[in-house]
Formats: structure tokens, sequence, C-alpha cells
């Protein structure tokens, strides 16, 4: 099989997992501010819950981590293709959002 074709399906993995890790730190951000809002609105203390604030923290903290293991592993898979010899541009640079998703992954060769 050709190397570029896959490089280009372990791209297309590395952007899904990396967009999972993005958005799961979004969903963990929403949560947290749900639940400081919750806390107020049901008008109870600052210490209330405090505990549980401070295991979401913690949630977010290992998400910012995992995300800052994920460009680690971009980073080192854009060396690996230029080690392979792969030539083409596949996207390991950023990839274009929402009209870019509909469209099928298209290869060209980089002169």
């Amino acid at each position: 099989m050709d190397k570029a074709f896959v490089a280009q399906r372990v791209a297309k993995k590395l952007f899904t997992t990396e967009a999972a890790v993005d958005s799961a730190l979004v969903e963990a951000a929403e949560l947290m501010g749900e639940m400081l809002k919750a806390r107020q609105d049901v008008n109870v203390s600052l210490v209330f819950a405090d505990d549980v604030q401070a295991k979401m923290m913690e949630a977010m903290k290992a998400l910012s981590e995992a995300r800052t293991a994920m460009v680690g592993v971009h980073n080192e898979l854009n060396e690996a293709k230029l080690r392979l010899g792969i030539r083409t541009k596949m996207g390991l640079e950023k990839p274009v959002e929402a009209s870019a998703k509909a469209a099928p992954a298209v290869m060209r060769e980089v002169v």
C-alpha cells in the first residue's frame, strides 16, 4: 500500500482524536460553569460541594494534559512523515473547519 495513503489514514484518525479531546475539554468547561451557576441558583454556600468542584478541576487538568500530549503526537507524526519521505501535503497542518468536513480528503503533490 502506498505510504502516502497510509499516512493520510493515520492523519484522519489524528484529527478525529484531537477534535474529541478539544470537545471533551469544552464539555468539561461547560459542566464546570453549570455546576457553579447551579450552586448560585439554589443559593447554597461557596463551600457546598467544593470537593466536587476540585475533582472537576482535576479532570479538566487531565484533559488539558491530554491535549498537550496530542500536540506532541501531531508533531512527532509530522516528523515521521518526513522521515518516511512522504512529501505530499495531507493536512498534517491545521485542517480547514466546517467546509472541509463535508468534502472528502484530497491529496496533492507538493513540489
